[in-house]
């Protein structure tokens, strides 16, 4: 579809001013199903009333076109007509408060089950909800027209709906732990000091969690834990030494005190892993938590680093179960535990074995971080990445900075529109990026609006690293904070292009990588405008996998390889449904990542790996110089009832036993990888088109893959 020369502009019924856009025309015309000579007749109507009426009004030129099109294909005029009045209806159920909270009480499925961590039976959470249906429906009330309506069509997906506009809430942070602990800080009725142990310090680290995500919407971060925590461990091996001095003998002593210390340790470490996993903050969900260590070789670092390993081996409870949360994130680095002479390489080896029972650790690799990010830090949340950002006075910081939310553009949408011609794509696309920077910048002021006091523990006693009375915005400006573009679908944007097999296509690869490359370069303008850090992000995509796909087969039908699967796919991962090798995979998806800078994350799918751990290093050892994060799909469910280990078979009403046909939650434990963080879709169910995303994966390797040479020869 062409577009005209002429760049005119056009009146909506809002009063805003917009620029004309042919192609608009031609989509809808499309969706009319109307034949060739019609369409060019209508378009040809449509360019003459462009041309010969200044103050045009798209009221004036809907009336034109229904006008055409009722004596040249009536029945295209009816559809017309009815489209437009079903999309007011869409647009009034949207805002109507009343038929969101009788979804919420009528149990509606999508209600439910948009976030796997949220177990809508326990009143807390049931109570979370309620708000947040008002949220919505008040929400998009507050937003930009244009941007609400966009939202509702399935154009961008404003993220988090039910907690902002109606809020100035940020979304996900590294929070500044060792600021807090080191100058003190104020929390409800209680002035808490310096931890003078390492069981005091994780006791106040469940505490800082617990509050804090009560005070944003989105993840949590430890940054560097074991260095954070090392001191305070030192704290308890002085203690235990000058009590040595006075009751052990000499030669005895240091034993003695590093003895009680490593327990210490131990148990420490066991209190924050149940007190997260037992925490629910205010939005009735236990707090999406990660952990990032893996770079202390301090001797109370490495005893940290055992212990969350040996402690999450172990598993929660009589049972043994899988922890959720928190998500482990290790950091590998050269010289310091990546080869056999490094000296923490005996430390990799145990996390190696912990992903292969339990799925985490995911693996930060150090340079390929420093080099895609600007500097090294563990994600915010389960993927999104702060970039390299020093203060006034030059030094890096990482810790105390945050997320201020997420805009995702539906990309299958927009190839689906554009009819398979590329310049349209593009010209589409970027009014598409329009919208969503009106959609960023508007989360960007609402964020401003905060009063300190809303999060006291946030921005007045030092969590975002500074203590503040007055603007939040000098926590947000100068690409402190970031604000994040979010997209989905590639695979499915490409095989509208080249069909459903082009991951092996050069030509298709590089389109695709072109889109990511586009989004990065409008976010470095916006940037470049106003001075606030916006960036790409691979957007996780719990239920808009979903979401977007739903209403794309509402308007375009069951498209092969693309609406037909009920499902898009995360950003830029390979079909989930191919078996590429894990080194094939990783090489075709580690250039996109350079793009998508923000936020991104890589995982291989693997059959049981416990009786062959090496088959995964050879994996991670590969993926090192070539992707920044990398996590572990394997085989973890277990039945209790028959003692059965590995794959659960999908069924209709979720997983269940392969062996004995066990489905019930109290008697097995299920544990698959959501998006970024695992879930237990047996105890807290997943959406629809999620669902069947996890069903439809294929291993990257067979077992008989792993059990053999193969690995090695592939490396």
């Amino acid at each position: 579809m062409i577009e005209t020369s002429v760049k005119t502009t056009i009146r909506k019924q809002s009063g805003e001013m917009v620029l004309f856009r042919r192609y608009k025309i031609g989509l809808i015309l499309a969706l009319l199903a109307v034949d060739e000579t019609t369409r060019d007749q209508v378009l040809a109507a449509v360019d003459d009333l462009v041309a010969k009426t200044p103050g045009l009004t798209t009221q004036r030129l809907a009336e034109t076109m229904v006008s055409v099109l009722a004596q040249l294909a009536p029945e295209a005029a009816v559809r017309y007509q009815e489209k437009e009045a079903e999309q007011a209806r869409t647009w009034q159920q949207a805002l109507n408060t009343e038929k969101k909270l009788d979804a919420l009480l009528t149990q509606d499925d999508k209600t439910l089950h948009e976030n796997a961590n949220k177990d809508a039976q326990v009143f807390n959470t049931f109570r979370d909800l309620t708000a947040g249906m008002i949220g919505k429906s008040r929400g998009l009330q507050l937003l930009p027209e244009a941007v609400a309506k966009a939202h509702v069509r399935g154009d961008i997906h404003w993220h988090d709906l039910d907690y902002t506009p109606l809020s100035p809430m940020t979304n996900c942070c590294l929070i500044d732990f060792k600021y807090l602990f080191a100058q003190g800080y104020t929390m409800g009725n209680a002035q808490v000091t310096t931890p003078k142990s390492i069981g005091t310090a994780t006791a106040q680290m469940a505490q800082i969690i617990a509050n804090v995500a009560s005070a944003q919407y989105g993840g949590i971060s430890v940054n560097r834990a074991d260095e954070l925590l090392a001191p305070y461990a030192e704290m308890n091996y002085e203690k235990y030494l000058a009590v040595a001095k006075a009751f052990v003998p000499a030669d005895q002593q240091v034993a003695y005190a590093k003895a009680q210390t490593k327990k210490d340790i131990y148990d420490a470490m066991q209190g924050l892993e149940y007190e997260i996993n037992t925490l629910a903050s205010a939005q009735g969900q236990t707090p999406f938590t990660t952990l990032g260590f893996g770079l202390g070789t301090s001797w109370a670092a490495r005893e940290i680093q055992l212990a969350i390993f040996a402690i999450r081996i172990q598993g929660l409870g009589p049972e043994h179960r899988t922890a959720i949360f928190p998500k482990l994130v290790f950091s590998l680095k050269r010289g310091v535990n990546l080869a056999p002479e490094d000296p923490n390489y005996d430390i990799k080896q145990q996390a190696i074995v912990c992903a292969a029972k339990r799925m985490y650790p995911d693996v930060l690799n150090y340079e390929k971080i420093v080099a895609l990010t600007g500097s090294f830090k563990a994600p915010m949340g389960c993927r999104s990445f702060l970039q390299g950002w020093r203060d006034d006075q030059g030094r890096e910081v990482n810790e105390g900075r945050m997320n201020l939310g997420v805009v995702t553009l539906n990309i299958p949408r927009i190839a689906m529109q554009s009819g398979g011609d590329q310049a349209l794509f593009w010209t589409i696309l970027a009014d598409r990026l329009a919208i969503a920077k009106a959609a960023l910048q508007f989360k960007l002021a609402r964020t401003k609006e905060a009063d300190p006091a809303n999060a006291p523990l946030l921005y007045q006693h030092g969590a975002f690293g500074r203590k503040i009375t007055d603007n939040v915005d000098q926590l947000f400006a100068n690409g402190r904070a970031t604000l994040s573009l979010g997209y989905i679908g590639l695979y499915e944007t490409g095989t509208v292009f080249y069909g459903p097999d082009w991951e092996n296509n050069a030509t298709a690869h590089e389109f695709t990588v072109e889109i990511v490359r586009r989004l990065h370069e409008a976010c470095q303008q916006w940037e470049q405008e106003d001075g606030y850090h916006y960036s790409v992000y691979s957007t996780p995509a719990e239920s808009l996998t979903d979401r977007f796909c739903e209403l794309d087969q509402a308007r375009f039908g069951q498209v092969p390889e693309i609406t037909d699967k009920d499902y898009y796919t995360n950003s830029f991962h390979y079909d989930v449904r191919k078996h590429p090798n894990p080194f094939e995979k990783l090489a075709f998806e580690a250039d996109y990542p350079q793009y998508a800078n923000g936020g991104f994350i890589h995982y291989c799918e693997y059959p049981n790996l416990k009786q062959n751990p090496a088959a995964l290093e050879a994996v991670w050892d590969y993926a090192y110089d070539r992707v920044g994060y990398l996590g572990t799909n394997t085989p973890i469910d277990k039945c209790f009832k028959c003692g059965f280990e590995g794959d659960f078979k999908p069924t209709a009403r979720g997983f269940c036993c392969p062996e004995c046909g066990n489905h019930d939650p109290a008697t097995c434990d299920v544990v698959k990888r959501t998006c970024g963080y695992l879930g237990n879709p047996q105890a807290r169910p997943m959406i629809h088109g999620r669902h069947v995303e996890i069903v439809s994966r294929v291993k990257n390797m067979s077992q008989q893959e792993v059990n053999t040479s193969y690995v090695k020869e592939t490396r």
